[in-house]
C-alpha cells in the first residue's frame, strides 16, 4: 500500500479521499489554487503545495504543475477524485511515465470511453445495446443536419468528449438545429477543449440508471448495483439513489451485465460508471435501456452505493491501484440510499449559479461515512466551512446529504426533515427547492423521469413559506433582541431576557423573497403586560415565544400566536460596513422547514426603496466571460429574444429580453471578462427617439 497520496482536486471529493487515506494511515498531500489557500481541502490534507492563480486551467488542470507537486512532496500515487484531470488520458499516461501511480483506469480505457463517438462504436461491437444515432468523425455542419433530418426529431445534440451535462442540447425542430449546434459546440470547446459532437434520437420519458462498476488487474469485474440519477436540471444531476426504484430483478441482472461486458471492452481497471438512458413505461419501471457513456472515474454520487454495500469505494480504489486483487462483493443492497447536492444557486433564475461568503452554513446533525453493515442514517460530504466563499472559479456545490433507511418512504422523510434543518446566509442556494422535490407526490412514488422537474416546476418552484410566518418570526427575534438586554448590541446578550418595556408600534417588513413584498405588523402590549400581534389585515393575537442561541447571530424560536404554532431560526446577517452596534438589524433571515426568507425592517414613517433597477439596462447577473453577443446596436428585439450569452461555472448562460424594443447600445464584446453587475447592453421602446428609456431587461439561464 501507498505511503503518500497526492490529491489532485479540491472541495469535497479531495475532502472525502483525505478521511479514507487518514483511515488507512496514508499521509496526504493537498495541492491548491491562489484562491483556495485557506480551503477545507487543504486543512484536512497531511501537507499542501500551491500550484497557480485561481483559474483552473492554471492550477488544478495544470499536469505539469501537479506532477511537479507529486515529486515534491514524495507521492507514489495520485487521486484524481472527479472532473478536473479526472478523465484526462495524457494526465494518466504522464503519471505513468513520471513513475507515479495513477489511481484510476489505465490511459487507454480512458481513451476509449472519453470520446463518446468512439466508445459508442465500442459498445456495439460489445453487444451493449444502444440509442440510434450518429457517432461519425464527420463533422460538418451540413452533415450533421442532414443526419438529424435522418435520425427525425426530437434529437439530442451531445458533446463527443463531454460529460456533466455540458455540451448538451435537446433539438425539438430543423430550424432549431443551427443555434443548438453552435452553442453545443462553444460550450464542449469550453468545458473540454473539443467541439466535436454526436446526436442522438432523444428518447421519451428518459430515466438516468447507471452501473457502478469495479474491476482489478487481476482480471475481475464486479457491479455495485445501480443508481438512478433522473432527477436533473439543466441535464445535471440534482438527486440521486440506490438502488433504482421499479427496476424489476431481471432488468436488474440485464444491466449489470451490459455493464460489465462494457468495462471488459476496454481492458478497465479501477471504479467507473456504466449510465444507460432507460425509456420509462409511465408506471414507475422501464421498457429498455441503451448506453449512453461510460465514466472513468468515481462519480459524485457513489455515496449511495457506498451506503446500501457498505463498501468503502475510495479505499477499493487505493487497493485496487496498488495491485490489490478486489475482495468479494455484497449479493444483495442494504436498505435504500438518496443523494441530494445542494448548491449555491437560484432555482428560481433558472438554476443560475449564485457567488457570495457563507456568513452562515448550518448543516443538519450527521454522523461520519465509515464502512461497515451499520450505515449511518444521515451523511455529509462538503468541502465548505462557514467564513468560505463561493466563488465563480469552481463548481457551486456546497455539500452533499445523503440519507438511508431500511426502505425508500423511510430514506425520503430522513433526506427531507434533513434539508429542514439547512440554514444558509450568503449566496442563494436550493435546499427548499430539493425538500419540496424529494417530497412532490411523483418522485415519491417513484413516477419520474430526466423531464420531473421541468414539468412540475411551477410547484416546485414556489415559495413555501408564508410571508406571515416570515414576519412573524422576524418580529419575535426583534422583540427579543430588544428586550434582552439595552445594550449596544442585543443580539450578544448572554441572559436572553428582561422585563423591559416597549411601547406599541407599527413595523413594515420587506420580504426580498417575495419581491420586495411589503408586510405590515402592529405591535402592542396587552393589559396583562404581554404583547400582541397584528399581521397585515389580520386582527390582534396574543403572542408568546421563547428563544434560545443556536449559532452566532442566530435565535431558535418557538412562537404560539393566537392559535397557530410555529418554530423557526432566525440569522441576523450583519452588514459589510461593520454595523454590529445597530439597534436593529438590518436583514433577517427566517428559516422553518417550509423554507427560508430574507427581510428588512421599515419602521412605520420612513420611506421605502425605489423601484426596480433596469430601465432599459441589462446587467450581469454574476461574473463570467461573454461567449456570444446575439444583437447589434439599432436592432429591434421582441420579448423572450436572446440576447447575449454568457459562460459562466463552466455553463453558458442565455440573457433575454423581458421586453420588446431597439437595441441602444452593446456595451461588452466576444471574450471580454466581465463582472457581476457589469453594464452589459442599452434598449429602448421601439416607439422612443431618446435612448435609455424604460424597457426592462433581465438574464436567464438557458
Amino acid at each position: 500500500m501507498f505511503t503518500t497520496v497526492l490529491i489532485a482536486n479540491r472541495g469535497e471529493i479531495a475532502c472525502r479521499v483525505a478521511a479514507t487515506c487518514r483511515e488507512l494511515g496514508i499521509r496526504t498531500v493537498a495541492v491548491y489554487s491562489e484562491a483556495d489557500a485557506r480551503a477545507a481541502h487543504v486543512a484536512a490534507c497531511d501537507d499542501a503545495i500551491c500550484i497557480g492563480p485561481a483559474a483552473a486551467a492554471q492550477s488544478y488542470l495544470d499536469a505539469a504543475r501537479i506532477l511537479q507537486a507529486a515529486r515534491d512532496s514524495g507521492a507514489q500515487a495520485v487521486h484524481p477524485g472527479y472532473g478536473f484531470l479526472s478523465e484526462n488520458a495524457s494526465f494518466a499516461q504522464a503519471c505513468t511515465d513520471a513513475g507515479v501511480v495513477f489511481i484510476g483506469p489505465p490511459p487507454a480505457a480512458i481513451q476509449a470511453m472519453g470520446l463518446k463517438a468512439e466508445s459508442k462504436r465500442l459498445m456495439q461491437a460489445a453487444g451493449v445495446p444502444l440509442v440510434p444515432g450518429y457517432h461519425g468523425v464527420e463533422q460538418d455542419d451540413a452533415l450533421l443536419a442532414a443526419e438529424a433530418a435522418r435520425i427525425g426529431y426530437p434529437v439530442l445534440i451531445k458533446a463527443s468528449a463531454g460529460g456533466g451535462g455540458k455540451g448538451m442540447r435537446e433539438v425539438l425542430a430543423a430550424a432549431d438545429f443551427p443555434a443548438a449546434l453552435a452553442s453545443c459546440r462553444r460550450e464542449a470547446k469550453a468545458a473540454f477543449g473539443n467541439d466535436a459532437v454526436l446526436i442522438e434520437r432523444l428518447v421519451r420519458h428518459p430515466r438516468h440508471i447507471e452501473i457502478q462498476v469495479f474491476a482489478d488487474t487481476h482480471g475481475k469485474t464486479v457491479a455495485l448495483f445501480e443508481r438512478d440519477c433522473s432527477l436533473q436540471r439543466r441535464h445535471q444531476k440534482v438527486v440521486e439513489e440506490a438502488p433504482a426504484p421499479g427496476i424489476r430483478p431481471e432488468q436488474r441482472a440485464a444491466l449489470a451485465q451490459a455493464a460489465v461486458a462494457a468495462a471488459q471492452a476496454v481492458g478497465y481497471v479501477g471504479a467507473g460508471t456504466v449510465e444507460f438512458i432507460a425509456e420509462g413505461d409511465g408506471a414507475g419501471g422501464i421498457r429498455g435501456f441503451y448506453f449512453m457513456e461510460m465514466n472513468t472515474r468515481l462519480q459524485v454520487e457513489h455515496p449511495v452505493t457506498e451506503m446500501i454495500t457498505g463498501l468503502d469505494l475510495v479505499a477499493w480504489q487505493l487497493r485496487v491501484a496498488a495491485g490489490e486483487p478486489l475482495p468479494a462483493a455484497p449479493q444483495l443492497p442494504h436498505g435504500h440510499a438518496v443523494e441530494v447536492r445542494l448548491y449555491a444557486e437560484n432555482p428560481a433564475a433558472g438554476f443560475l449559479p449564485s457567488t457570495g461568503r457563507l456568513a452562515r452554513l448550518a448543516l443538519p446533525p450527521h454522523a461520519a461515512f465509515r464502512a461497515g453493515s451499520d450505515p449511518a442514517t444521515l451523511r455529509v460530504d462538503s468541502g465548505v466551512r462557514e467564513g468560505d466563499a463561493i466563488t465563480p472559479h469552481y463548481d457551486p456545490m456546497i455539500a452533499k446529504l445523503i440519507a438511508w433507511g431500511e426502505t425508500r418512504a423511510q430514506a425520503l422523510a430522513r433526506m427531507a426533515q434533513a434539508l429542514g434543518a439547512v440554514r444558509i446566509v450568503g449566496p442563494d442556494t436550493n435546499a427548499a427547492f430539493l425538500r419540496r422535490l424529494v417530497q412532490s407526490p411523483a418522485f415519491m412514488a417513484g413516477h419520474m423521469d430526466t423531464g420531473l422537474i421541468v414539468r412540475e416546476q411551477g410547484t416546485l418552484l414556489a415559495e413555501t413559506l408564508a410571508p406571515e410566518h416570515a414576519a412573524l418570526a422576524a418580529s419575535c427575534a426583534l422583540l427579543e433582541a430588544e428586550r434582552a438586554h439595552q445594550t449596544l448590541d442585543p443580539w450578544s446578550a448572554p441572559d436572553g431576557w428582561s422585563n423591559g418595556v416597549l411601547p406599541a408600534r407599527e413595523l413594515h417588513w420587506q420580504l426580498a423573497t417575495q419581491g420586495t413584498q411589503a408586510l405590515p405588523a402592529r405591535l402592542m402590549r396587552s393589559a396583562e403586560g404581554g404583547w400582541g400581534l397584528a399581521l397585515a389585515a389580520s386582527p390582534p393575537q396574543p403572542l408568546q415565544w421563547h428563544a434560545l442561541p443556536s449559532g452566532p447571530n442566530e435565535l431558535a424560536l418557538s412562537i404560539r400566536w393566537g392559535e397557530q404554532t410555529l418554530r423557526a431560526h432566525v440569522v441576523r446577517q450583519r452588514e459589510d460596513r461593520h454595523d454590529s452596534h445597530a439597534a436593529k438589524p438590518a436583514r433577517l433571515h427566517v428559516f422553518t422547514p417550509d423554507g427560508h426568507a430574507m427581510l428588512s425592517l421599515r419602521e412605520a414613517g420612513t420611506h421605502s426603496p425605489g423601484g426596480a433597477a433596469g430601465n432599459g439596462r441589462l446587467s450581469a447577473p454574476m461574473p463570467g466571460r461573454i461567449a456570444a453577443v446575439l444583437v447589434a446596436p439599432g436592432q429591434a428585439v421582441q420579448a423572450g429574444q436572446p440576447l447575449l450569452v454568457l459562460e459562466a461555472m463552466k455553463m453558458e448562460h442565455t440573457l433575454q429580453a423581458i421586453d420588446g424594443g431597439v437595441i441602444d447600445a452593446v456595451l461588452v464584446a466576444v471574450g471580454e471578462q466581465i463582472q457581476e453587475g457589469a453594464l452589459l447592453l442599452r434598449m429602448r421602446p421601439a416607439d422612443a427617439s431618446e435612448p435609455d428609456a424604460a424597457v426592462t431587461t433581465a438574464g436567464s439561464a438557458a
